[in-house]
């Protein structure tokens, strides 16, 4: 029996768990694991196979990162991943400039995030000191080049 232990954000410990319990039940049969979360954030995922427990954490960590269930679930297919990039890698120390980038990124009322995401067919969420993106690999490279570019 394999194990792995990874923390989401508190505010996202409902949204794994979902409305009675459902998407967390959805998660543990679809990845085939079994999953403890308790009110700190910290998830426990074991399972038979140390692959199932791999996928399982990626999808946790899209839904600590602000994807929702649905988006997080493609990271199932093998030709989908998850890129974080941390925000502070562009602007150091610099509150100012941590604001900057990330208001580059979502653009007025979202339209840079929302053209990315349209023309690299990606999912983008861009949360707390994170920007996330979920996609077939060739097209996280894409959003993941046109984020450095904004």
């Amino acid at each position: 029996m394999y194990s792995s232990e990874l923390k989401i954000p508190r505010i996202r410990i409902g949204v794994l768990i979902g409305k009675k319990g459902l998407t967390k039940k959805l998660i543990e049969k679809k990845t085939k694991t079994k999953l403890k979360v308790n009110e700190e954030g910290e998830v426990i995922i074991s399972s038979e196979d140390s692959l199932d427990i791999f996928i399982a954490t990626t999808v946790i960590k899209a839904i600590g990162r602000g994807f929702n269930p649905e988006i997080s679930l493609m990271l199932l297919n093998e030709n989908y991943c998850l890129e974080i990039i941390e925000i502070k890698d562009f602007c150091g120390s610099s509150r100012k400039k941590f604001f900057i980038v990330k208001a580059r990124v979502i653009g007025t009322e979202g339209k840079a995030k929302r053209i990315i995401e349209q023309l690299t067919k990606t999912e983008i969420s861009i949360y707390g000191k994170t920007i996330s993106i979920i996609g077939e690999i060739p097209n996280v490279l894409m959003a993941k080049q046109a984020i450095y570019k904004l």
